[in-house]
Order: structure tokens, then C-alpha cells, then sequence
């Protein structure tokens, strides 16, 4: 196990057959560093690539946002949630775009979860909602690593969950000697991502481990419950048990004062956006097969 582990970690700081990071991360972190640069010349850069603006457009328009308003430009998307959330965007864009088309269920259930984090973050009032969605989009991208990496031990940790009735990081725990939060810590790292979006990626089923963004984590850890209780994405590499609600995020987010029958039935009206989002997008795809 603790040879699948380390040579999980070894592909992913070596990058080997992962999706590449843009050649634009590096320009944009240069730009990001000098504190002489402006917005305007961070937009262009983005708007220089076309195919990668129109990715980062689409997603700062679904529905896990919420803006009342279509956000057109790459300006807007900026002053709305700040660079460290368009970076990820971007910087993830290619990895989703291979759950697009393989993992539905876990593209599903990660939009889903980002959907119902904006929600609670909105309920609570949280001044970086915008961020805690990210977190939440990006919290099982550690699966498709796994996926990707490791075809056959995925295969067989499915199989694992199923007939074992394990939860999925149960069972990576037990078969790999690690888990899909932690790989996904390390790809975040590698990634150079801040660690208020590692973090709730990190730790998104032990938010005890979490301590400087614990009620983000509590957030995305909750939303991720939720979702997977309405079972929305639902399907082999969603995962079928619920786990239990951490009592910690019970009290980190006040669960008992939140008022959760208005939250499912808001977030149920949500998930009819974020599924027709989801089938406009594989419509997409096919048109471009």
C-alpha cells in the first residue's frame, strides 16, 4: 500500500500522463507576483486565449456561481471572484474537461457540490462564498487522478465500495494507503493553489484535520453530504452511501439554526439548473465528436 501511495505522489510532482498545466499559469503567476501589474493586463492575458477564456466563462456562468447576471468578460469574471479563483478555473480546465466526457457522475456530483456550497455559504453569510465554491468543485478532483493513474485498483476499489459497502475513501484507505482527498492535496500543492482551497480539498472528510479554513471545510465537507443524500451524480464513480455529518461541522456551521428544510428544498430547485447545465454541456461534446 505504501508503494501505491508514494508512487501516486511521485506522477503527480512529476506530471507524468496528467493533463498539463496551460503554458498561460506561468505568464499569469509572473503577473500575479508583480504588484505593478494591473487587472486589465491579467484580462488580456486570459482573453489571449481564446478556447481557454471561453472554459473559464462557462464555468463562472453555471449555476454553482449564481450570478444574477451572465458574466461576459474576462474583466467581470476578475473583479467578481479575484484571481486565485480564476487561476484554479483555468488550471483545472483541462482535467474537467476529461470528466466531461468519461465521469459523468463525478462531474455531476462535483458541480452539484459546488452548487450547494455557494448555497450554505450564502445562508452563513461568509464573505468568500465565491472561493468555497471552488474548493467544493475542485474537492474529488483527486479521484480522477486515481482514475487515471491507477485504471485497474480504480476498477477494483469500485468494486470494493459495492460489495463491501465501504465509502469511497474507505476503501482507498484500505487498498491504496491513501485517499482521494490527500491525492488531491498533493495535485492542489503541485498546482500551486492557496491553501484556502487545499485545505478544503485536503480535508473534506476530517475537517478536524482542518485548521486555518476549518469553516470552509466544514462547508464543502456538509455540501458534499448533502448532495450525495439528494443522489444527484450518483452512479459507480459517484459513490452511493451518504456519510455521516461530521459534529464538528454540525457545530462550526450551526446546523441546528441553519434552517435545513428551506436549504434542500432551495438547493433541489438548484439541481434542476445545475442538471441542464450539465446535459447542455454533454450536448456540446457531442457536437464536437
Amino acid at each position: 500500500m505504501a508503494d501505491i501511495s508514494a508512487e501516486l505522489r511521485n506522477l503527480i510532482r512529476e506530471s507524468r500522463s496528467l493533463p498539463t498545466i496551460p503554458g498561460i499559469i506561468t505568464k499569469l503567476s509572473a503577473l500575479e507576483a508583480n504588484p505593478k501589474s494591473t487587472s486589465q493586463e491579467i484580462a488580456r492575458l486570459i482573453s489571449s486565449d481564446q478556447i481557454l477564456s471561453a472554459k473559464v466563462l462557462r464555468l463562472v456562468n453555471s449555476p454553482f456561481y449564481g450570478f444574477p447576471r451572465r458574466v461576459s468578460t474576462v474583466s467581470n469574471a476578475l473583479i467578481l471572484l479575484g484571481i486565485s479563483v480564476i487561476k484554479s478555473l483555468i488550471i483545472s480546465s483541462s482535467i474537467f474537461e476529461m470528466m466531461e466526457k468519461t465521469i459523468i457522475g463525478l462531474w455531476e456530483h462535483s458541480l452539484a457540490t459546488a452548487a450547494a456550497a455557494n448555497l450554505i455559504a450564502s445562508r452563513l453569510e461568509l464573505a468568500d462564498k465565491e472561493e468555497i465554491s471552488t474548493a467544493a468543485l475542485l474537492h474529488d478532483i483527486g479521484k480522477v487522478v486515481i482514475k487515471i493513474q491507477l485504471k485497474d485498483d480504480y476498477e477494483r476499489l469500485l468494486t470494493a465500495c459495492e460489495e463491501k459497502q465501504l465509502l469511497s475513501f474507505e476503501a482507498e484507505r484500505m487498498e491504496l494507503g491513501t485517499d482521494h482527498a490527500e491525492v488531491g492535496k498533493w495535485l492542489a500543492e503541485s498546482w500551486f493553489l492557496p491553501k484556502k482551497l487545499i485545505e478544503p480539498i485536503a480535508f473534506h472528510h476530517d475537517v478536524e484535520k482542518s485548521v486555518t479554513y476549518r469553516t470552509s471545510t466544514a462547508v464543502v465537507h456538509f455540501a458534499d453530504i448533502l448532495i450525495r443524500a439528494r443522489g444527484f451524480g450518483n452512479n459507480r464513480e459517484g459513490g452511493e452511501l451518504v456519510p455521516q455529518v461530521h459534529p464538528l461541522a454540525v457545530s462550526i456551521l450551526h446546523l441546528d439554526t441553519i434552517g435545513i428544510d428551506s436549504l434542500i428544498a432551495e438547493l433541489d430547485e438548484l439541481l434542476v439548473e445545475v442538471k441542464n447545465f450539465s446535459m447542455d454541456i454533454q450536448e456540446q461534446q457531442k457536437d464536437h465528436v
